[in-house]
């Protein structure tokens, strides 16, 4: 069992969302302190919040991050954009931004991350993904989080030896700004996610399937690729 309480972690896109819910929820099991990350941050009322400037698709900008956030022993890579739109008629420039962000972002995180949690005792890397990972139909959002599934499994093996678990948390809609357009499908609330994920850390689990739609999608893949059609 890994222990929250009492720990100090970083949370990419901690400002919103997700990430907030999960900053939050750290906090209340006994986290002493969160980095939370943005592009722009805004000061923070609760100290034991501390904002934490963060562009993932800016070279280095991570490095930075770590350098400044270097007694972690919790990783959160939340920072994401949407874009569903169909692969092969939007311009190509906007799906090497998805994947910038999403993917190589993402990657940066860890990179820059991994050090510090050896250096820290191992700890805990979480790469929050979505049931889009494997549901087709969702344009460079869905590739790009089939991509980072592939990545997160990578990560798993290769900072295993240094101690440092890696978890993948896979969830369907929820109720966040990124999916306000979406009204005909029902979603999660973030706390909801962020209870999973914290429970995920705290099991060591390797992977977190928030919601029932996310774990359809899942036993769907031993199925037929028309299966897996949005």
């Amino acid at each position: 069992m890994r222990n929250i309480n009492g720990s100090t972690a970083f949370v990419s896109g901690g400002q919103r969302g997700i990430g907030r819910a999960i900053a939050e929820e750290l906090l209340r099991r006994g986290a002493t302190k969160v980095y939370v990350s943005a592009r722009d941050p805004r000061p923070e009322a609760d100290p034991r919040l501390v904002p934490v400037p963060l562009d993932v698709t800016d070279p280095g900008a991570a490095a930075g991050a770590a350098k400044l956030a270097d007694d972690v022993s919790i990783v959160v890579n939340n920072a994401g954009v949407g874009g569903a739109q169909p692969l092969t008629t939007t311009d190509l420039d906007h799906t090497r931004t998805v994947f910038e962000t999403n993917v190589f972002g993402a990657i940066e995180v860890a990179r820059a991350f991994a050090p510090v949690l050896k250096a820290n005792g191992g700890g805990t890397l979480v790469n929050t993904l979505s049931a889009l990972s494997w549901l087709s139909g969702a344009g460079a959002y869905g590739a790009s989080k089939a991509a980072l599934w592939s990545v997160t499994n990578s990560l798993r093996k290769e900072l295993r030896g240094q101690g440092t678990n890696v978890i993948g948390v896979h969830v369907g809609y929820v109720d966040t700004d990124m999916t306000r357009h979406v009204s005909s499908i029902p979603k999660i609330s973030t706390q909801e996610v962020a209870q999973a994920v914290a429970d995920g850390i705290e099991a060591e689990a390797s992977e977190v399937l928030v919601d029932e739609v996310t774990r359809r999608a899942k036993v769907a893949l031993s199925g037929a690729p028309e299966d897996l059609e949005l």
